[in-house]
């Protein structure tokens, strides 16, 4: 999603650029019910000003949407296929058209790279490497693809070149403190896709947990996501209970 191309340094595959030098832990928030959009967007941008203020800690925060679409500034009008589907937002990141809605495990992270190494290439590395982690721990093997975005699943089943996109990437900085994040495709309805071009890609697929098998549960998969991040991002701290904007 996010129109950058993650570089493959050692740094960057070692997560020496991505975990805090003081080690204080990430404030990781899971929504208990469906979030609507432009709710999200408003506490993503309150909280990431009040962290690059210096009055919160950094977050986590795990949700899922009713269903809809968003659109990043490189959108292309005539790749939403139908238009009244859905409600229709405007992201503010970057990349195309995506959709958001319940299976599907979004992760908005807003961290400080004033303390992450200040490359913004080398954080959606690691976002992708994150996702790569989580599915890992279910025995899926997901891959990266030069100059697109996101995670990636191969299917040999429909063909020799055939993959799908099982995860889609897309962030914005603002004072060097990230906001939007990753979704990862759980449990989704898949023909929810239908009505755009996702990520502007129309000659591949997307898929999920559930479309490759795999029947599990959001908790077990924010589980495996917790994990994998602190192996990549450096510790968090569960918050239970707590509105995203409140201070730290």
């Amino acid at each position: 999603m996010e129109e950058l191309t993650p570089v493959k340094d050692v740094a960057c595959q070692t997560s020496s650029k991505l975990v805090r030098a003081d080690g204080k832990p990430v404030d990781w928030i899971i929504a208990p019910a469906e979030v609507p959009y432009p709710e999200a967007l408003e506490a993503m941008r309150t909280r990431a000003a009040a962290i690059a203020a210096g009055e919160a800690n950094e977050a986590i925060w795990l949700l899922e949407h009713p269903p809809l679409y968003t659109a990043g500034t490189s959108a292309h009008a005539e790749d939403l296929l139908l238009p009244d589907r859905f409600p229709v937002y405007d992201a503010g990141r970057g990349g195309q058209y995506t959709y958001h809605g319940p299976g599907q495990r979004v992760a908005y992270v807003m961290l400080d790279l004033r303390e992450r190494g200040r490359d913004i290439r080398c954080l959606v590395s690691g976002l992708e490497g994150w996702v790569i982690d989580t599915l890992a721990a279910f025995n899926i093997t997901g891959e990266r693809r030069e100059g697109r975005i996101g995670v990636w699943v191969r299917r040999p089943d429909r063909g020799v070149s055939s993959e799908d996109k099982i995860a889609a990437i897309g962030v914005r900085v603002s004072k060097w403190v990230t906001f939007h994040g990753i979704s990862l495709n759980v449990s989704p309805d898949l023909s929810h896709y239908d009505g755009i071009v996702p990520c502007g890609i129309s000659d591949q697929g997307v898929t999920s947990f559930e479309d490759l098998g795999h029947i599990v549960s959001l908790p077990e998969v924010d589980s495996a996501l917790r994990t994998a991040f602190e192996g990549r991002f450096g510790p968090t701290r569960q918050v239970a209970s707590q509105p995203l904007v409140s201070a730290a």
